[in-house]
């Protein structure tokens, strides 16, 4: 890929600032969660995997964990997955298994507003839109990841969610993905940020898209 600097979306700076802020507003939860998940389930407190960043470049993911700690199999979770433990279900409902993602973007690893960061296995470096999507930096939130909020419960539909997931989900996520970077301003990410704390208090202003629009984006 083309080693551009990244200009668009909110100087880095400014994330820094508010990524600072976050963790000291949000320090009782750093401090209560850990404790609940250590009480409840055997295991590490973090969940930390490999992603795709900007330019291809990997990095690991910081989450809290969710599964128990002998989990293995498919890299998608969905809302039925066995996987999930009481507490980490409740975390993942509310989006609280994402608050670590503050240190990655700390270290210049994601942005708050961006593409979410795939595991290596589903990004193809040689497609024209994941070298878009990956001019930029990933980020915690971004449009279609509010669109589907119920991306799990759709996965617990479909016996087969592999294939679901990359002959469907996916294609929908890389379009929705790539427009956003090229459209990506700061104004965009100021946007996208409070439409996420909207979408967390009210669900139901972000309707899920049907299953005719995302395969739309199999056909275009």
């Amino acid at each position: 890929m083309k080693n551009r600097t990244q200009t668009k979306g909110l100087p880095r700076s400014a994330e820094i600032l508010l990524a600072l802020a976050g963790l000291l507003v949000l320090l009782p939860l750093f401090l209560t969660i850990p404790v609940i998940i250590k009480s409840t389930s055997r295991g590490s407190i973090l969940f930390c995997q490999t992603r795709v960043g900007r330019r291809g470049r990997e990095f690991t993911l910081l989450k809290f964990r969710t599964m128990r700690s002998d989990a293995e199999g498919l890299k998608l979770t969905a809302l039925d997955d066995a996987r999930l433990t009481s507490v980490g279900k409740f975390l993942r409902q509310y989006k609280l298994d994402e608050l670590p993602q503050l240190w990655n973007v700390l270290r210049g690893e994601m942005s708050f507003a961006g593409a979410r960061p795939e595991v290596p296995e589903y990004v193809d470096l040689d497609n024209s839109l994941w070298q878009e999507i990956l001019s930029v930096r990933p980020g915690i939130t971004d449009p279609i990841a509010l669109k589907l909020r119920n991306e799990e419960q759709l996965l617990a539909s479909f016996e087969d969610k592999e294939a679901f997931y990359t002959e469907i989900l996916q294609p929908f996520k890389l379009r929705g993905w790539a427009q956003y970077a090229r459209e990506k301003t700061w104004k965009t990410d100021v946007s996208v940020i409070f439409q996420t704390f909207k979408v967390i208090l009210l669900p139901k202003t972000a309707p899920p898209p049907t299953r005719e629009e995302m395969t739309v984006a199999i056909i275009d």
